[in-house]
């Protein structure tokens, strides 16, 4: 068989969903019940060139799971297909209650929910419908992975009553083949980060850059390491590296390097959104990111780690017994997660030390000395902006003590500076207006000149 297109491919698996729903259709006025998927025609087998069929192919997905993804998708390509559940019922003169769905604010359309997913998966057998109905626990991967969502429950409604969707991400992967990456919310509190800079463009000691580079070989040649040289039983999965330094030392940059260097995403979490003041919502926000990033081969990334992974409270209250439960499974989860996990801190000493005695390394990002300093003067002034002739940067990198982060701040201040005057030469006057702005930032203060 030839590699079908997107199109070719949704069209035959529409065709197939279009068929199980005009048979289901049929049994159910002709008050005929057989099981499940009795007379029902098999899906399309196709070989997964197309977003669609890998995604089939991925989590193997039976003839149920792929019913319900179909269905989450046909209002956006084939929305005629659903008219059917139009259809009135002569006794009630309205809608069957059994087919579900609801009308949207501007499509005019039927548009599904989990009770028509449920419907066309079971019919009306209630043995089967409570199997169907599986599918819909919020622990299903399905979910889990952010492939579909459902919408809020409305208090004293069914659980099924509420819109069946595609999630944004998941729809644009099937449809146009871009990269498929779950939606950051209060469900999902991790984002994706990534750099355009190279490995070139990272400025630190030799040392810590020794200890990245480890950090990297580990997870290019871990299987070789634990499986080739049968070490497997000695040596755990995984890596655990604690970051420490002051903001704007390079901590994201190189856990974003790394990712870079060994293909695998870079997700950092927010630990704002990942404490919730109801007791067990951690747990179940930080387990959906772990599940997905263990299949997914994720790197994970703590910024500001010392929020949760603290040293831990006495126990005075029932609050902060709960607090304390919550992050020994996160300890938990961290320390049996088999891929790497970079925890990001200022200080090492906020975090609880019995953690940190589980880390494989821990490595301190210093602000930079004059010479790394120079260095990163040097690199900024590589590109459109010049140096004048009475900009001395060797002297400027030797006075003041700035990390990287501040001096990419100050060439933000100074472009802007400079496109205003219309000119491309940075004189001394220029770069020490901007590096006083970035010395009051933090509250400091600038003294004299160059």
């Amino acid at each position: 068989m030839d590699q079908p297109t997107i199109d070719q491919s949704l069209h035959w698996h529409l065709e197939w969903f279009q068929a199980v729903l005009d048979l289901r259709i049929a049994q159910y006025f002709e008050h005929d019940h057989p099981r499940r998927d009795e007379g029902f025609p098999p899906p399309p087998t196709l070989p997964p060139s197309t977003p669609l069929d890998r995604l089939f192919e991925e989590y193997d997905m039976n003839w149920e799971e792929r019913i319900v993804v179909l269905l989450a998708l046909a209002p956006h390509i084939r929305p005629q297909l659903l008219d059917i559940f139009y259809i009135e019922n002569s006794t009630t003169k309205r809608g069957f209650t059994e087919f579900g769905g609801v009308q949207g604010k501007q499509h005019g359309g039927f548009l599904p929910t989990g009770e028509t997913a449920v419907f066309i998966i079971a019919g009306s057998q209630m043995d089967q419908r409570l199997l169907a109905m599986r599918i819909f626990r919020r622990d299903h991967y399905l979910f889990e992975e952010q492939i579909l969502r459902m919408g809020s429950e409305r208090s004293g409604e069914p659980v099924l009553s509420v819109p069946l969707e595609l999630s944004p991400t998941c729809l644009r992967a099937i449809l146009w083949d871009e990269q498929y990456e779950p939606d950051f919310g209060p469900g999902f509190p991790a984002k994706r980060v990534s750099t355009p800079l190279e490995w070139g463009d990272l400025v630190l000691p030799p040392y810590v850059l020794q200890q990245i580079n480890e950090i990297k070989a580990w997870v290019l040649y871990e299987m070789k390491i634990r499986e080739d040289w049968v070490l497997n039983k000695w040596i755990k999965p995984g890596y655990r590296s604690l970051f420490f330094g002051p903001p704007g030392t390079g901590k994201t940059m190189t856990a974003s390097l790394l990712g870079k260097a060994v293909n695998r995403a870079v997700y950092r979490i927010d630990l704002s959104m990942v404490v919730s003041k109801y007791i067990g919502e951690t747990e179940k926000n930080l387990a959906g990111i772990f599940d997905q990033a263990e299949r997914r081969q994720w790197i994970l990334f703590f910024d500001e780690a010392d929020a949760l992974f603290g040293k831990r409270t006495q126990t005075k209250s029932s609050n902060d017994r709960y607090a304390n439960q919550e992050v020994s499974y996160l300890l938990q989860r961290v320390e049996d997660y088999p891929g790497l996990v970079i925890l990001a801190s200022n200080f090492k000493g906020n975090l609880d030390e019995a953690f940190i005695r589980r880390f494989q390394s821990i490595i301190q990002f210093p602000v930079p000395g004059p010479d790394q300093r120079l260095l990163l003067w040097q690199k900024i002034f590589s590109g459109g902006l010049r140096p004048a002739h009475d900009l001395d940067l060797e002297a400027i990198a030797e006075k003041y003590e700035i990390t990287g982060g501040e001096i990419i701040n100050v060439l933000r201040t100074l472009a802007v500076q400079m496109a205003h005057a219309k000119r491309e030469e940075v004189h001394l006057r220029d770069i020490l207006e901007s590096l006083r702005k970035e010395y009051q930032k933090s509250g400091r203060v600038m003294m004299g000149r160059a």
